[in-house]
């Protein structure tokens, strides 16, 4: 778990987010009361519940980005979904658990990839000596003689025992040894046998939706009806060192172990980000139409949030201290529009702010994945160099909020749009123009961008 303040994590965040320093304060203590509860006496662990989240704010203002940055300094199980995606039970469509069973799945691969960096060194060593018996078969032993007076042809004497390995053998062994682990076999070819695991039809026939709900993960337990099978595939040494380590990390894992350490991380650290939870709230109906699998969607989420225990593959698992920050634009609906009870269940709400041209400036800018700076690289890579002077930026930031004011406001996401058609000719020309220096000011800017001033009607430019 992240041992960051809550200072550190909003310095992090505001690396790549501007603006919005309520938000990220709160999640930033929320992040850091996940280690404080750690720290408790376990009979008090227990009673401290986490305190949910709701942010609350207009599309493109940096909700989802704030989550998105949250779950690479959180170094706990993390998964972001779409409550749009879910349905009522008894409708088509993902059940609302499948949330926790993909956390579970986030928290596996974390400890697997843990405890495969510390098995790397021996699964190394004997990946290596694998590939050594590859390169230079071993010679059989030599039978040992045995004198039997019975037979003629045995000799008068037990002859003497053969020596377990040659020593010619063993030094052309250590010869090839050092050559591998210099590089110097790296791109010789070799054959290496490797599980065959084939896609058969009958494996696609079922859908772990519907089966997971049992405990059951109907692929696994078909394979294990079906003998193992192997094939034998031409690789490079390098390549096959890399599948030979894979095998052997494999192998050293105690996977009953990781399931253990995965359930137990699922329950104490982890985080569910729920995306577009405004789309699943009522629009103040009288309980016809939609409205009713919306309200649905609610009253199945509700149990995962409150503290349930939900059926896994890998077994069950708890949800009362699992953290939901949910997220929503809410400009056709209210929080008040959601069921009372699933709203009690997000106790710290924070709105968003709108952006403005000025925000427009510092996002074109100052984060370390700017606009500007991708445009940048990738023009590099044709032999392109774009600049962009202070004048052009603000240009485009005005024109930003001119066009957001004047038609649907998407916030930061109009910047993609006003950015690709302002370099959509440099773009296309760049393979053709060879080394050269480009440099756009406020008035290119005003004249490139003049049609989309005029013309409100922005569906065709809008990717």
């Amino acid at each position: 778990m992240s041992m960051l303040t809550p200072r550190e994590i909003v310095q992090e965040l505001d690396k790549y987010i501007i603006g919005q320093d309520d938000a990220k304060r709160k999640v930033a203590i929320a992040l850091r009361n996940r280690w404080r509860r750690q720290q408790l006496p376990e009979d008090l662990r227990d009673e401290v519940a986490p305190k949910n989240i709701i942010m609350i704010g207009p599309t493109g203002v940096g909700k989802t980005e704030i989550a998105r940055r949250l779950s690479r300094l959180a170094e706990a199980p993390f998964v972001k979904v779409e409550a749009s995606k879910f349905t009522e039970v008894g409708y088509v469509g993902r059940d609302c658990e499948s949330m926790i069973r993909e956390l579970t799945e986030v928290a596996l691969h974390l400890v697997r990839g843990e405890m495969a960096k510390d098995v790397e060194a021996k699964a190394h060593e004997l990946a290596e000596k694998r590939l050594l018996d590859l390169l230079l078969p071993p010679q059989p032993l030599k039978a040992e003689r045995v004198y039997r007076p019975g037979d003629p042809a045995a000799g008068d004497e037990r002859a003497a025992p053969a020596p377990s390995q040659d020593v010619g053998e063993q030094r052309t062994r250590e010869i090839l040894l050092k050559k591998l682990r210099e590089g110097a076999l790296d791109d010789r070819e070799i054959e290496i046998e490797v599980a065959d695991s084939p896609n058969t039809p009958m494996m696609q026939v079922f859908s772990n939706a519907g089966i997971e709900e049992m405990g059951i993960n109907m692929q696994e337990l078909l394979g294990r009806f079906m003998p193992q099978r192997t094939k034998r595939r031409k690789a490079t040494v390098a390549d096959a060192r890399a599948i030979l380590q894979d095998e052997e990390v494999q192998n050293l894992i105690d996977m009953d172990l990781a399931v253990r350490r995965a359930i137990e991380r699922t329950e104490n650290n982890g985080i569910v980000f729920l995306d577009e939870i405004d789309k699943i709230a009522g629009r103040g109906g009288h309980g016809t139409g939609p409205d009713v699998s919306r309200e649905g969607v609610q009253r199945d989420i509700l149990p995962i949030v409150e503290g349930c225990t939900v059926t896994t593959k890998y077994g069950t698992v708890r949800t009362d201290h699992i953290l939901f920050i949910a997220a929503g634009a809410f400009h056709m609906t209210h929080v008040s529009d959601l069921i009372p009870e699933l709203q009690g269940r997000f106790p710290i709400r924070v709105e968003l702010d709108r952006l403005d041209a000025g925000d427009f400036v510092r996002i074109l800018r100052e984060p370390q994945n700017s606009l500007i700076k991708q445009y940048q690289a990738m023009l590099k890579t044709e032999g392109t160099t774009l600049e962009l002077t202070d004048d052009a930026v603000t240009a485009i930031a005005r024109i930003c909020q001119q066009v957001n004011d004047e038609s649907e406001n998407i916030g930061a996401r109009r910047l993609h749009t006003i950015m690709e058609y302002l370099l959509e000719d440099l773009s296309f020309n760049a393979p053709d123009s060879g080394e050269r220096s480009v440099t756009i000011d406020g008035e290119q800017v005003e004249a490139r961008l003049a049609g989309i001033i005029e013309d409100r009607d922005l569906g065709k430019y809008i990717l």
